[in-house]
């Protein structure tokens, strides 16, 4: 059987690497850094990698819109699987340097938007580098080839890259944190767990007062939660938005299932990613009406009235 291949955004060391270990505990695969989460996720799509992990929400920014993005168009993906890891920095260095003496600091953007008001407190002259990674800017120091004085990297950097630790523990929140997702190929969903999300692309079925009503009501009446939306340029003209969607519910659910042909009949475009164990491991709690039995029975009652047996 051959090697599971896993696409991430490297280079060795990232927070996704981490990601990447932590959903992959004990099993033999094959990592392949990337330089993007565009580039991770077209590796799966075009075979070359079997599953990608991404970042897809973080406490602070909230949505990583180049995977929301990506994730929305093109051919289909899902997500099978998700963890949490809580992320802060150390700034770091090639050679010995007072805090105070740091004019260019390098980051992934993301990771420049979590630390954007230490940096203010403790660095407000410095300039801001964006990198393809936190790593990959403090890989750049330990080789020489940055043009910049100090990076944001992942705790541990310093010590692994054998550069001098300027400054640890930086970040705006101690609590951040970022949410990772695996993504493979379409594939059945992991099985239910009662603790579960699913991933949604929805676009209203027009530009008009009530629409966005009406979206959320497929699942308010069918008692499911959802724990994130966004909305995101559709990118085709001003002004007009698709929504991406977390559901506290599994596709195995009737109603999760009942929600979907909701937004299968009113909304012009539905696109499914995935249903899959959320990282919290909560059981959702169900609204009075909206479990299983109260489904069939209440499916069992219409075809009784239909057969005149009612």
């Amino acid at each position: 059987m051959s090697v599971p291949r896993y696409a991430y955004l490297g280079p060795e060391g990232t927070f996704t690497d981490a990601a990447l270990r932590a959903m992959t505990a004990g099993a033999d695969i094959e990592p392949m850094p990337v330089v993007d989460v565009p580039t991770a996720l077209a590796a799966v799509r075009a075979g070359e990698a079997d599953f990608a992990v991404v970042a897809i929400e973080n406490t602070v920014e909230g949505g990583v819109t180049a995977t929301l993005d990506t994730l929305a168009e093109g051919a289909s993906l899902v997500i099978l699987q998700e963890v949490v890891l809580p992320v802060a920095f150390e700034l770091v260095a090639a050679r010995p340097l007072a805090l105070e003496s740091v004019t260019r600091v390098a980051a992934h953007s993301h990771g420049l938007a979590q630390c954007r008001r230490w940096l203010a407190s403790h660095l407000p002259e410095v300039i801001q580098i964006p990198s393809t990674s936190n790593t990959a800017a403090a890989v750049a120091l330990a080789d020489g080839s940055a043009d910049f004085d100090a990076a944001l990297a992942p705790p541990g950097t310093a010590a692994r890259l054998g550069l001098h630790l300027v400054s640890d523990g930086v970040a705006d929140n101690v609590y951040a944190a970022t949410r990772f997702v695996k993504v493979g190929r379409p594939q059945p969903a992991p099985p239910a767990t009662g603790a579960d999300k699913t991933t949604l692309v929805v676009h209203l079925p027009t530009d008009r007062s009530g629409a966005l009503l009406e979206m959320l009501e497929q699942f308010a009446a069918r008692g499911v939660n959802l724990s994130r939306i966004e909305s995101r340029p559709r990118g085709d003209k001003v002004g007009e938005y698709s929504f991406s969607v977390d559901a506290l519910a599994h596709i195995g659910e009737a109603r999760m299932a009942e929600a979907l042909v909701g937004l299968r009949r009113t909304c012009p475009l539905v696109v499914f990613l995935g249903s899959y164990p959320a990282a919290h491991g909560q059981v959702t709690p169900l609204a009075p009406g909206t479990g299983e039995a109260d489904f069939a029975a209440a499916h069992a009652w219409v075809e009784l009235l239909r057969r005149g047996e009612g």
